[in-house]
């Protein structure tokens, strides 16, 4: 058994904390809302972002930085992607050499368009960071329901170190030495479940998201490759497999957000009625930039972008994907 502490009271992050805690770790969630923490101590939910999962008992909330990581063996990063610079930052000095760094949001740093893992080990260079990902809804993992993802390190006994403590009966881990690659796949399939999303909001069929998902994973393979991904990885599981899960659930905040945008609300109006953060508008600016930066082709990614921050029609971006020349797959 090991001490873990979550960075992050979101529903992944809770998620993790809940599956952790009830196959044998000793677990504490660190909240930057005292009122929210007080709120799941109490309650033994997180009804904001988690609804009907019961908490376990032993299960501990914090607002106290220094007390979430006093002797945490493994620490686990879950907030936004936007969040990870600076949360990190006012962590770093209480964390020690010891510690292992687990950081599951996924997505892209806008302005310095760095990584996840790069951010962690800028701010905090005294630790190990490692990144998990995979095909994972949060309201799955916290119903036991048999999910399996990935555990990246460039240094591969800490993957398995982790891969040891984390995996059990129903959440299953693969280890991967590719962090460029799970990184990159991990981001950018939610700017595809946007565009899946835009399809479903504008009525269109299965044929239209087939194509989404198949031209996206190698749109996705395509600029990850190019920073120094493997092939392999996007067919994978944070490549394809969190593609498909991403895609076709109703459980994805980026689809869901994508149905709302095809159906002709605006970015603004969609963002309120999701209510938690949408990783795939977070990342799409960026991702075009690398890809500029990179000369690598991403017509999808590009119209997304349109649609988000140039004002175009949705159907419109569609006519023009759809009208563009001719050539061999």
């Amino acid at each position: 058994m090991k001490k873990v502490t979550v960075i992050g009271s979101g529903s992944w992050g809770t998620a993790l904390a809940v599956m952790l805690q009830k196959h044998g770790h000793d677990v504490v969630i660190w909240s930057r809302r005292q009122d929210a923490a007080d709120e799941m101590q109490r309650e033994r939910e997180n009804k904001r972002y988690l609804p009907g999962i019961t908490l376990p008992e032993g299960l501990k909330f914090t607002t106290s930085r220094e007390k979430a990581v006093e002797d945490a063996e493994i620490i686990i990063l879950s907030v936004p992607s936007k969040a990870v610079r600076q949360t990190v930052l006012e962590f770093a000095p209480l964390f020690t050499k010891e510690q292992v760094l687990v950081n599951v949001a996924k997505g892209l740093e806008e302005g310095s368009l760095k990584r996840l893992s790069q951010v962690i080990q800028e701010c905090a260079p005294q630790c190990q960071v490692c990144v998990l990902s995979g095909p994972s809804h949060a309201e799955e993992v916290a119903r036991d329901i048999p999910t399996t993802c990935l555990i990246a390190s460039e240094n591969e006994e800490t993957a398995k170190m982790v891969q040891s403590e984390f995996m059990n009966t129903r959440f299953r881990l693969y280890t991967n030495t590719d962090v460029i690659g799970v990184e990159m796949g991990a981001a950018l399939k939610n700017v595809m479940a946007l565009a899946a999303g835009m399809s479903d909001g504008l009525g269109f069929g299965d044929n239209t998201k087939a194509a989404i998902m198949t031209r996206g994973i190698a749109e996705m393979k395509r600029l990850g490759v190019e920073m120094g991904g493997k092939t392999e990885t996007f067919a994978g599981l944070s490549g394809i497999g969190d593609l498909i899960v991403t895609c076709t659930s109703m459980h994805s905040r980026n689809r869901r957000a994508g149905i709302l945008l095809g159906q002709g609300k605006s970015l603004e109006d969609t963002l309120k009625e999701i209510k938690m953060v949408v990783e795939g508008v977070n990342t799409v600016q960026a991702a075009c930039e690398l890809a500029k930066e990179h000369n690598v082709e991403m017509p999808i990614t590009n119209a997304i972008n349109d649609v988000l921050f140039r004002g175009k029609n949705v159907e419109q971006v569609v006519l023009e994907l759809m009208s563009r020349g001719g050539k061999a797959e």
